[in-house]
């Protein structure tokens, strides 16, 4: 549907003015032609000019010199316009280049100034072509993507190349792997319409790697895994105007809500012979032009805009005016593999026809400046020093950089303590130097984008429900709560109030007493929290800081095992370790602090590491969960927190958190733990953007994790902690749960959870001695540790101490009127000295 001239005339006064667009005034914008056109590109240049100002570079367009690696042109999707992809018999050489090969490819562009190694392959050929899986098999890769990470590895450390991975389609799991050996990544989204995919005849028809919603979803995941992404869409492949801005719409979600989209490439479709679009008509250049404007307006800050210079046909002006700011990878050596018959541009060329548009052409790297220069918190450490080698001090190229293989390591040195490593014991007298960390308003992504995503929440409803039913199978059969055809009966439970509340809570006390007696357990142990400095984004943590933030901190091995001997000699007997997700630290670090802690004290239990913090220190060694958990316990680690799960919900833990481990990661871990013989404990936190029947959905989960492993110790409830945390800072999430919840949560756990885990554990640190009271007379049996430090909820805003002495617990106990007694990590009894 052509717009009118007035919808036209007022969207492109909109855009002249820089409002924010909505779909229906870019796909309006698309339509432009004549002056209307012209008004469009100058607007878009402007934009353009204004974002090179920001990012430091006023008048300077780049480009990045690289080499082409083509993997292997194996895939298992069919799409319609590719020459690229072939089959194994139509294969020129090899299914894939070998080891060597691409070396040999990367150390010829290394000798003519190159610093990109663009990785360009099919979609998992394994998955499709037994030939490909035989081939990974005899070199002994499980998969393409550990045969990249090889690749990469050894471009790196005999060319001094930066690698930029084009594998295609990516698990969560596998960007995290192929993080630390890449200076960014990417993946064309092409397009959001979802029957260009799902229609017979359409060009990605067969293509299950061409999903939209797959396609999607990594780039969701590339945000929360936080590597500088390339993406882009196709123009021309048989989408319409609408779906066009669509697809670019989808894209500006989530670069404003990740920050870590670095640039997006606006295609051009040419058709090619021996294709099923062969027939097809190529884009025309005015539409390409047209999407590069709308593409820059649309785009936040930061955000660079290109356009392959090798397929405009010469019409370079027209896309400089159109507000590109960038023309891609130009290769002196290598053609485009993608794009055979259309070679690329003599950079003197391109700079050339730069100059005569009144700009500058520079060389960057495949990461971007702006990632450059915030090295340490989107690109791995390991290349730091490589990517240091190779720019300048505004983070672009430097053209008389030696490029030279350098090795891909840890920094070499032992690991010192350093910042404040007093704040276990300060952020009780001193407090935390500031409410939040120094960049608040850009690590977390976009406030905004979250604030539309939980409007609608509010608080948790409380729904009538037939509360007598739920109170009648709670008294008879507790664990049917947890049964889809019971759901009704359970959040009636779970919103209860009033009597109904009295009654949920007497019916999990009665169960308590009848499943673990009278006791009031706790351990006597010490929380050691090894490093705050971390990058994940995490939006309720008050804990994590910025290696430069004031309050930012890491301790070595000897103060860790220190710590260690000085909780033994105070009766501990459980060190708990869990730190941030902290780049500096060696993989080594991890099992290191095991061993010292058991070599000075043996016979301490070692409860240590979240899953969060397992999967990422596994995919940075570049081994499996199983093969890292393995080396933990058998250097000393007794169990692990079930920490990280907050709510197991994908939708609420991306508001939660940008970067964080996804629901069946989380579940893949525990159970890899508990079938290696290593316990852990359970734990939800609720009270923030979550509903009752999130806390149902989670209880779920748990419940089918002790059905198949029997690995949970107890299930400890987290309210959230409010006050420092930038969730709530930022006016997303509610202040935390009422105490009614606390009370419903801990009943529910008791009566939903029995005849699977005897345990329900109560937070003294967050509750208080009153609030702790209160839910050891409604169901709960444990109250945690005596902690001697506790930072994260004190950092949070927790005001109930950090630590308590056994005698301290006890008399917590006695406020309900019930023995203490004291327990090892998976509560058997300690035996007291005579």
């Amino acid at each position: 549907m052509i717009p009118s001239p007035s919808a036209l005339s007022r969207a492109l006064r909109r855009a002249e003015t820089g409002a924010t667009l909505d779909v229906t005034e870019a796909t309006t914008l698309l339509h432009a032609t004549g002056e209307e056109f012209d008004r469009l590109l100058a607007a878009a240049a402007r934009v353009r000019d204004a974002h090179l100002a920001d990012q430091g570079h006023p008048g300077v367009l780049t480009y990045s010199r690289n080499v082409f690696i083509p993997l292997t042109r194996l895939c298992r999707d069919r799409c319609h316009y590719c020459t690229f992809v072939t089959v194994p018999g139509k294969v020129p050489h090899a299914l894939y280049l070998e080891r060597d090969e691409v070396v040999e490819i990367a150390r010829k562009g290394a000798e003519q100034g190159c610093k990109e190694a663009l990785f360009t392959l099919g979609d998992r050929p394994e998955a499709r072509w037994p030939q490909a899986r035989e081939w990974l098999e005899e070199r002994g890769y499980s998969s393409t993507v550990d045969y990249v990470r090889a690749c990469a590895i050894a471009v790196l450390e005999e060319t001094g190349l930066l690698p930029h991975l084009n594998p295609g389609v990516l698990t969560w799991e596998e960007l995290q792997r192929l993080k630390p050996v890449a200076a960014s990544m990417g993946m064309m989204l092409e397009t959001t319409a979802e029957r260009l995919w799902s229609e017979k005849g359409g060009p990605h028809y067969g293509s299950p790697d061409k999903e939209p919603r797959v396609r999607l979803r990594v780039l969701d995941d590339a945000g929360r895994v936080g590597v500088p992404f390339t993406t882009g869409i196709l123009v021309g492949i048989g989408e319409n105007r609408a779906e066009r801005a669509e697809s670019l719409l989808a894209i500006r979600q989530r670069a404003r809500q990740y920050r870590n989209i670095q640039e997006v490439i606006v295609q051009n479709f040419r058709a090619k012979p021996d294709t099923a679009m062969r027939s097809a008509p190529d884009a025309s250049l005015h539409d390409l032009a047209a999407t590069v404007a709308v593409a820059r307006l649309l785009m936040p800050p930061g955000v660079s805009i290109q356009a392959p210079p090798n397929l405009i046909d010469e019409e370079y002006e027209l896309l400089l005016r159109a507000g590109i700011d960038d023309w891609g990878g130009v290769s002196p050596l290598t053609p485009d593999h993608v794009n055979p018959e259309r070679p690329w541009p003599a950079v003197d060329k391109l700079a050339e026809r730069t100059r005569a548009a009144g700009f500058e052409l520079r060389e960057r790297l495949t990461a971007y400046p702006r990632y450059v220069r915030a090295a340490e918190r989107w690109i791995d450490i390991r290349l730091h020093e490589h990517v240091r080698a190779l720019a300048t001090p505004d983070g672009l190229a430097n053209p008389d950089a030696e490029v030279v293989g350098r090795p891909w390591q840890e920094p070499d040195g032992g690991l010192q303590t350093e910042g404040r490593s007093d704040l276990h014991t300060a952020v009780d007298t001193d407090g935390r130097t500031d409410d939040r960390r120094g960049d608040f308003d850009s690590v977390y992504g976009d406030w905004d984008v979250l604030r539309d995503q939980v409007s609608s929440r509010g608080a948790p409803e409380r729904l009538d429900g037939d509360v007598l039913a739920g109170l009648q199978l709670a008294a008879e059969r507790p664990a049917a709560l947890l049964e889809r055809e019971n759901e009704a009966a359970a959040l009636a439970l779970l919103t209860a109030d009033g009597a109904a509340l009295e009654q949920l809570a007497r019916l999990a006390d009665d169960l308590r007493a009848d499943v673990v007696g009278d006791d009031i357990t706790y351990v006597v142990n010490r929380n050691i929290n090894f490093s705050n400095v971390c990058y994940v984004g995490c939006r309720f943590c008050a804990f994590a800081q910025r290696e430069r933030d004031a309050d930012a901190y890491r301790l070595s091995v000897d103060e860790v095992a220190q710590r260690a001997v000085e909780a033994a000699e105070a009766g501990a007997t459980e060190v708990c370790m869990q730190g941030g997700i902290d780049p500096k630290l060696p993989v080594s670090y991890y099992a290191d602090i095991v061993r010292a802690i058991k070599d000075r004290v043996p016979q301490m239990h070692v409860h240590a590491f979240s899953p969060m913090e397992i999967v990422s220190v596994a995919a940075k060694a570049g081994v499996s969960v199983e093969e890292w958990l393995t080396e933990l316990r058998d250097a000393g680690l007794g169990s692990i927190p079930g920490t990280a799960a907050e709510i197991l919900d994908d939708d609420v833990r991306w508001i939660l958190t940008k970067g964080k481990l996804p629901t069946q990661t989380w579940i893949d871990v525990i159970t890899t733990a508990h079938r290696l013989g290593i316990p852990s404990s359970s734990t939800m936190m609720y009270g923030h953007v979550d509903r009752p029947q999130h806390w149902l959905g989670h209880l779920r989960v748990l419940a089918r994790i002790q059905d198949e492993t029997g690995g949970f110790t107890e299930f400890v409830g987290l309210p959230f902690v409010h006050h420092n945390a930038p969730i709530y800072l930022a006016g997303v999430a509610r202040p935390g749960p009422t105490m009614r919840d606390n009370r419903a949560v801990h009943a529910f756990a008791r009566l939903a959870l029995h005849g699977r885990i005897d345990n329900i554990q109560c937070s003294w640190v967050k509750l208080g001695d009153q609030g702790t009271a209160q839910l050891l007379r409604g169901g709960a049996n444990d109250i945690g540790g005596t902690l001697m430090e506790e930072t994260i909820s004190r950092m949070a805003g927790s005001e109930h101490g950090s630590s308590r002495t056994p005698k301290q617990l006890e008399q917590l106990a006695a406020l309900v009127g019930r023995p203490a007694r004291q327990r090892t990590t998976t509560y058997e009894r300690v035996q007291m000295a005579a």
